[in-house]
């Protein structure tokens, strides 16, 4: 099997993920990468669907710890575990939500007052 080397700005032009964006992964433990004798930094093939993955779990509002957590079990096929993981942060995105909504009612309350022709500075 032959094993492809990436170069940082490919694999940020074939993920549409930034240098900086792949720099900050590599920080988080989320990415690896070799180094070259002169200090640059080469990736695996792999690295690219493993970036796509990164990718997605920040959309889905995924902290870099949760996702870390995420991508052995990803790797290992150990799907009870990651059902598990994702169900609870589908609850915290829920609650979250939930919060969210709750606050926009009470905002929209509080406008109803302020615009309530009858509403003066001084009452």
């Amino acid at each position: 099997m032959v094993v492809v080397i990436v170069r940082i700005g490919e694999l940020a032009a074939r993920t549409g993920a930034s240098v900086r964006s792949l720099r900050y992964y590599e920080e988080q433990g989320l990415l690896t990468a070799e180094r070259d004798p002169a200090g640059r930094r080469r990736y695996a093939e792999s690295a690219v669907a493993r970036v796509a993955l990164i990718r997605r779990g920040f959309s889905a509002s995924l902290s870099s710890r949760v996702i870390a957590d995420l991508l052995p079990l990803l790797e290992a096929e150990c799907l009870p575990r990651l059902r598990a993981l994702l169900d609870a942060e589908r609850e915290r995105l829920e609650a979250q939500i939930d919060a969210m909504t709750q606050a926009r009612v009470r905002l929209d309350e509080v406008i109803a007052i302020a615009t309530d022709p009858t509403w003066t500075c001084d009452t």
